[in-house]
């Protein structure tokens, strides 16, 4: 019996665009592009999927009027495309679109896994900055490099553009302790909250 093979696509240039993310298979992965290279992720364990949902759920609840929470859609960032777990938007959005300019984006949020620590931590964070993405917004729910001691899992790592055009960390908060965070809007968490 011969099994069938879907040939990936290539890039049409010196690297990957937005725009060949409409060639590529629907096979369950996740494709995103990051300073011109293909980024493929697995799909997310449920303790992930989880902290996403209840997150969107939490912001909905506080959302000035204007705003929408968007899971799994792409920012478009000049030929770039990375996909953020979570965004908060302005509503005037083009849903038909294939993704949402970066101009209209006032929070990313990462979920850190196994699989995308590097890129959550290192890479999306400078791409985000330099797209003048005001805040991002990163999640711990694993065990760690540099967790404190005694710092409970998950933990939220709350950043605002400084006007180096950088990020600043404004919060780091544990699960089990309760903060307030002003930007983009008020918003009051215990990461705690955001997992069973």
């Amino acid at each position: 019996m011969e099994v069938g093979f879907t040939a990936m696509p290539v890039p049409h240039g010196d690297g990957w665009t937005a725009a060949d993310l409409d060639r590529m298979p629907e096979d369950g992965l996740r494709y995103e592009v990051l300073n011109g290279q293909l980024v493929v992720n697995a799909a997310r364990k449920p303790r992930h999927q989880l902290l996403i949902r209840w997150l969107g759920r939490a912001l909905d609840a506080v959302l000035p009027p204007g705003r929408l929470v968007l899971e799994g859609v792409g920012v478009l960032i000049g030929d770039d495309e990375p996909i953020p777990d979570l965004m908060v938007v302005a509503d005037s959005i083009d849903v038909d679109a294939r993704g949402v300019p970066a101009h209209q984006v006032e929070l990313v949020v990462e979920v850190v896994s196994k699989s995308t620590t590097m890129q959550d931590r290192m890479v999306k964070p400078v791409v985000y900055a330099e797209a003048g993405i005001t805040n991002y917004w990163r999640f711990e729910p694993n065990t760690f490099k540099g967790q404190l001691p005694g710092e409970s899992l998950p933990v939220l790592f709350a950043h605002e553009l400084g006007a180096d055009g950088t990020y600043q960390l404004t919060h780091r908060v544990s699960a089990g302790d309760t903060v307030t965070l002003r930007s983009p809007f008020e918003f009051t968490i215990d990461p705690a909250t955001l997992l069973p």
